[in-house]
């Protein structure tokens, strides 16, 4: 692990916003280095409002995606709302569908199947429409890049509005609208809504044709702030908001589809990542093991008792996903230990009989031990696909374009990605992605990065302070929770490893004259050993508060731990 200390502010522009603000430096400092630099700036920062939503017609084609809803709707046409079988994907839908069947009785919902169909718009769906006189398609969490298929539906007289946040491709679409907030052309002010995002600008933007304000639309608000959290976007700006208010109604009046996916969980108050590891996983589950309708159905059905029925399934899908997941991990392990395939700069793995539904998680495990981009592929028909998963740093996507001519098409994010090519070409792509990689990745991205936000001694951990880091939340990308660094710390007896083998470390720190602070650091049992025989150490951590019969005590929560004296 590298640990890097954050760049620190100007001096002047702490003290400035330390005393409008009336806090200690280390905290101006954690707000200026997320870009707020003002009083108004930490204001908006720890006051979302809905007001601070933008208008949804700044977004380029907005208006004529919103006039022909309005046409199919006078003209009482079918509509399709179709979407990725993923969570941005299957919220979408859900999202768009119930919004509009509330006004409107004829809407009809459309998950591709993954193993069947693949990602995006399928020639599937498209006749599916057309056998059943669907005329008007909305495109959820996909679409940017599916030319020739827009072509095949206008062909068919079926046309299009693509809600989209994908990187575009050098030619858009043909379609009746194409709502992207990444398009060049497009003004709108916050390009890094997710797919669900999108979507709900569509049904901001068609609400305020109804004169509905957006307090209006809240109830939608759980549906969005789950796919923010599960498509890893930046929580900033706009997505701040939707994700702050998102919270907000997963934890007083969730829809009965959520509600039944978490009303086991002891915890009062869900956070985002709550929303992470217990909702997103299981919406997940449907598309990754069965289908995305599941997951859809569950989302939008309204009859408590039946949503914890469709609940009960998932959470089985879920449970086969963890077995798979497993299962699969060890085999690329053992792939890539028989090919002496250690000291690439890259991980590609393939076997046909791989689960298409989990070698994205696969990918993302053999991170954990060979930091370095991966991919994972099965066979999907005649063809191969694979998930590609990144290292900090590192864009994926691009690297994936320069490998192009190998591939039979690709798209996705600079961290994730996902991509299908001809079984003859999989060698040859294989050490092109491999070279690529060698020679446009930088040396410090080879090696996992503990970023610090700010050092700080014991002392500093206050009430005060944790009141104002929990005004923080919610975490995630480019506001993620603060990391902090102590050293000469000393353990006062009590360290321990936990868990079956012993992976996990236990240890009561405590730094000079302080009073003791638990401290817990999964998968850091194999060093025990530093904190030892009164050795003085580093903590890098996060502050967190642990409940327990009642009591509520602070807790840090351990990112690494070095010996002391280390830059």
């Amino acid at each position: 692990m590298r640990w890097t200390l954050k760049p620190k502010p100007a001096e002047d522009k702490i003290k400035r916003l330390a005393e409008a603000l009336n806090v200690e430096d280390f905290v101006a400092t954690l707000l200026i280095q997320r870009g707020i630099e003002t009083f108004e700036d930490a204001k908006n920062f720890f006051r979302p409002s809905l007001e601070h939503l933008h208008d949804p017609y700044l977004m380029k084609d907005m208006d004529k995606a919103v006039a022909r809803i309005e046409l199919a709707i006078e003209n009482q046409e079918n509509i399709l709302v179709f979407g990725d079988y993923d969570v941005d994907g299957t919220t979408a839908v859900s999202l768009v569908s119930s919004y509009l069947k509330s006004h409107y009785p004829h809407i009809a919902t459309y998950i591709p199947d993954r193993y069947d169909e693949g990602y995006g718009i399928s020639y599937k769906g498209i006749d599916y429409a057309d056998d059943n006189g669907i005329s008007l398609i909305i495109a959820l969490d996909c679409g940017i890049k599916s030319i020739d298929h827009i072509a095949y539906a206008k062909a068919k007289n079926i046309d299009f509005i693509i809600c989209d946040h994908h990187r575009p491709g050098e030619f858009l679409p043909d379609a009746i609208a194409v709502l992207d907030p990444k398009r060049e052309d497009c003004s709108y002010p916050y390009d890094e809504l997710c797919g669900c995002g999108v979507g709900f600008k569509l049904i901001q933007a068609l609400g305020q044709n109804r004169n509905e304000t957006i307090e209006d639309l809240v109830p939608y608000l759980d549906l969005v702030a789950t796919a923010i959290a599960a498509d890893i976007v930046p929580i900033t700006g706009e997505n701040r908001v939707l994700a702050y208010f998102g919270l907000k109604v997963i934890n007083s009046e969730p829809r009965p589809g959520i509600k039944a996916l978490t009303h086991q969980v002891k915890k009062k108050v869900l956070d985002i990542t709550d929303v992470v590891f217990i909702i997103s996983p299981r919406i997940n589950a449907a598309g990754r093991i069965k289908h995305g309708n599941h997951a859809v159905e569950l989302l939008t059905e309204f009859d408590f008792e039946q949503a914890q029925q469709f609940a009960s399934e998932i959470e089985q899908y879920n449970a086969d996903r963890k077995d798979l997941d497993k299962k699969i991990t060890k085999e690329a392990f053992q792939q890539i230990l028989q090919n002496n395939e250690e000291e690439r700069f890259s991980t590609v793995v393939f076997q046909e009989d791989w689960h298409k539904g989990v070698i994205g998680i696969v990918a993302s495990r053999l991170i954990e031990t060979y930091y370095r981009p991966t991919l994972v592929f099965t066979k999907s028909g005649d063809k191969y696909a694979a998930s590609a998963r990144s290292v900090k740093g590192f864009d994926v996507y691009n690297a994936l374009d320069a490998c192009s001519e190998h591939l039979e098409q690709f798209g996705g994010h600079m961290y994730a990605a996902g991509m299908t090519l001809k079984a003859e070409n999989y060698q040859l792509f294989k050490e092109a992605f491999e070279k690529c990689v060698q020679e446009t990745i930088q040396p410090e991205m080879r090696t996992p990065e503990i970023e610090i936000d700010a050092e700080i001694n014991f002392s500093d951990i206050t009430p005060k302070l944790i009141r104002i880091l929990k005004q923080f939340e919610p975490f995630g990308p480019q506001n993620m929770t603060p990391v902090f660094m102590t050293k000469n710390v000393k353990d006062t007896g009590y360290a321990k490893t936990l868990g079956a083998e012993e992976e996990h470390l236990r240890l009561f720190a405590k730094q000079y004259n302080s009073d003791g602070i638990a401290a817990i650091g999964f998968g850091l049992g194999k060093k025990l050993n530093i904190t030892q025989n009164q050795n003085l150490f580093q903590l890098a951590y996060t502050i967190a508060e642990n409940e327990w019969n009642g009591t509520i005590s602070t807790q840090l929560m351990l990112k690494d731990i070095r010996t002391n004296g280390r830059d």
